[in-house]
């Protein structure tokens, strides 16, 4: 069977959460199950993965899930105690009295906290907190939503304390042979690498961060 084929086998699983989430309108209770069995059917019998560590994956899956959960399930106590406490109607008025200016409330709530919400916890977490704070101060859904998901663009690479670099990039690389091989080629060793990466990624972040925010002046 030719790549093409395969490639196309890939996607399935993806394509099919988007025509039961998007086109069929179905609930993600509903959509993640079938999503799963094709992706463990796929796995079976097309990659002839073997069943054991087919289901020692799938119970991988299940931790990895609940980690996210955990770190969620903080991020929307956090939201209710503000709700519950009034503090979510202090903030708003602090913030309107700070300027009317919704691109200048934009870049304070979803640029200047929701970065730093996603260094804290990352995993989505800052549309979970900053998107009601900006429809709290009459932004509309939709524009809070988008907003609030572009700022995830720069510092994701940093997102929960350094996950994507320290758990991402050194557990996945971390005695690759091809990887190895390289860095021995360079002269340096894993942790030197992350370094590197840290910086450039860094320096990327930093200048695309900088005038990023400007787009909304221009809206």
């Amino acid at each position: 069977m030719s790549n093409s084929f395969y490639s196309l086998i890939a996607l399935l699983p993806i394509a099919t959460i988007f025509i039961l989430l998007v086109l069929a309108r179905r609930s993600a209770s509903q959509a993640m199950p079938i999503a799963y069995l094709m992706t463990l059917a796929i796995a079976l019998f097309i990659w002839r993965v073997p069943f054991l560590e087919a289901m020692a994956a799938s119970v991988q899956g299940l931790f990895a899930t609940a980690e996210i959960l955990y770190i969620v399930f903080g991020a929307v106590l956090l939201l209710k105690t503000l709700q519950l406490s009034g503090a979510l109607t202090a903030i708003r008025q602090s913030l309107l009295g700070i300027s009317r200016d919704r691109r200048v409330q934009v870049i304070i709530i979803a640029w200047l906290f929701g970065s730093f919400i996603e260094g804290a916890s990352g995993f989505g977490t800052p549309a979970v907190i900053t998107v009601p704070l900006l429809v709290a101060i009459g932004f509309p859904a939709m524009a809070a939503v988008i907003s609030a998901l572009i700022i995830q663009s720069t510092p994701s690479t940093f997102g929960a304390v350094g996950t994507p670099v320290m758990i991402g990039i050194d557990t996945g690389l971390q005695g690759v042979p091809a990887v190895q091989t390289q860095l021995a080629e360079l002269g340096i060793d894993q942790a030197e690498f992350l370094v590197w990466v840290g910086r450039w990624a860094g320096l990327f972040h930093g200048v695309i961060g900088t005038f990023l925010p400007w787009c909304w002046w221009g809206c």
